[in-house]
This record gives C-alpha cells, sequence and structure tokens, in this order.
C-alpha cells in the first residue's frame, strides 16, 4: 500500500507539471485541447472518496455502478433499462440513462418509451426489487416482485415468476449483440447502441422463428412428395406354414 500511494503521488505531479506546462505554452486553446485539459484538472484534483469521479479519459460519462455480487462486484459504464413482452420476451423498450440514476427513478422514461414504440397504453408492468420506492404516479400497475409469495394471488405470482425470464435476455443483449462495450463515444453513442443491441436481438429471433417455419413446411413438403412418388410393388401372397 505504501508503494501503491508513492506511484499515485508521482502520476499525479507528472500530471500537474504536464497540464501547467501546456496551459503557460497554449494561450487559446482548440475546443479538443480544453476538453482534455479540464478532464485532466478533474482527474488532478478528485481523490479517492469523491463522487463523480473521472474513469476514462476518453469517456468522462463513465460511471461506476456497485452490482453487489461475488463475481463481478462492479461495473463501469452506464445504466440501460430495457423492457420485454410478457409472452415471448420481445424487447419493447431499451432506454439509456446518463449519470447513475436510482433505478425507481427511471421507470416513467421507460413506460413512457414502450407506449410510444407499441401505440398503447401499458396496463401492468413487473419490475424487479431493485424499483422499490419508485415514484411513478400514472395510471400503469406496477407490481415489485418478492421472494416469498405470502398473501400474494396465484396469478399474480406466476406473472412475478415469469418476470425472471427477462435476466437470460439481457445476458445475451451483453454477451452477443455489443452491448457490454459499445464501440461509439459519448452520451448519444450510449444510447444509439443500446437501442440497436435490443434492435439485433429482435431481428435474431425474427430469423430463427422464420428459418424454424421454412424448415418445417419444407419437410412437411418433402414427405408429401414422397409418398407421392414411392413405388408400390406387386402384392405377394404370404401362405403361413
Amino acid at each position: 500500500m505504501q508503494r501503491a500511494r508513492a506511484a499515485t503521488r508521482k502520476l499525479r505531479t507528472q500530471l500537474g507539471r504536464v497540464t501547467r506546462e501546456i496551459e503557460r505554452q497554449v494561450s487559446e486553446p482548440s475546443e479538443k485541447l480544453s476538453k482534455l485539459l479540464e478532464t485532466a484538472r478533474r482527474i488532478h484534483a478528485q481523490q479517492r472518496h469523491d463522487k463523480n469521479k473521472v474513469y476514462s479519459v476518453h469517456e468522462p460519462e463513465v460511471q461506476c455502478i456497485a452490482k453487489g455480487k461475488a463475481g463481478k462486484p462492479y461495473e463501469f459504464g452506464n445504466k440501460v433499462s430495457v423492457a420485454v413482452t410478457s409472452k415471448g420476451g420481445w424487447f419493447v423498450g431499451t432506454k439509456s440513462f446518463a449519470g447513475h440514476p436510482y433505478d425507481g427513478h427511471t421507470l416513467a422514461a421507460q413506460i413512457e418509451q414502450v407506449e410510444q414504440m407499441i401505440g398503447k397504453r401499458v396496463e401492468e408492468a413487473h419490475v424487479d426489487m431493485g424499483y422499490r420506492g419508485h415514484d411513478y404516479q400514472g395510471p400503469v400497475r406496477v407490481h415489485i416482485n418478492k421472494r416469498r409469495r405470502g398473501r400474494t394471488a396465484p396469478r399474480l405470482w406466476r406473472w412475478m415468476k415469469r418476470r425472471a425470464a427477462v435476466e437470460p435476455s439481457i445476458g445475451h443483449l451483453k454477451t452477443e449483440h455489443r452491448l457490454e462495450r459499445t464501440r461509439l463515444k459519448g452520451i448519444y453513442g450510449d444510447t444509439i447502441n443500446a437501442v440497436l443491441s435490443a434492435a439485433a436481438m429482435n431481428v435474431h429471433k425474427l430469423v430463427r422463428a422464420f428459418l424454424r417455419h421454412f424448415l418445417r413446411t419444407l419437410l412437411s413438403l418433402w414427405r408429401r412428395y414422397l409418398h407421392l412418388v414411392a413405388p408400390i410393388g406387386p402384392q405377394i401372397p404370404c401362405n403361413p406354414i
């Protein structure tokens, strides 16, 4: 720990020297250089326990998100809220949020996006326990998942268990459709990447459904064709011995 503090102090000293030297030699910096200098000043001034720290030079908007899991306690990026249908798991809403908002405060914006996408009013929404204490005041009935059933009605409890089907879909978005690491820059790039990832997964599901239906129809036609052209030999009587 002592050597780590010494290395951090040395890097901070070198960063301050380079920043002051650029400010002395460049009287009117360009827009790109001004942003880099502002980022360098924030990095030089930030401490370990400060809020809104800079974790990346080329993406200063990146936030540290605590996951609370043993395998991956923290993730660096921005929050993305997704909404899927109750049957089929089709993505009908994907919204990226800048900063580090509380999950419950993103519910109203997500429901508004879903209603714009499907053209109908949402009647019920099932969310996980991270949305406890949300500030949504609209007409949609919001059901928060629970660990135990208690006095919950059987029908409602089945829908709560159905909500867990969104978790593997999120995993597929991250690993197979580039939601985990975007190639686009800035807040707008994060928003575009989230929408394109959900659209790519929907298209992938459509292609799989089309191929499944096409192969099933082709197999049925092939069986019918074999039944029509199959040769029928002469009937030979068989006398038991």
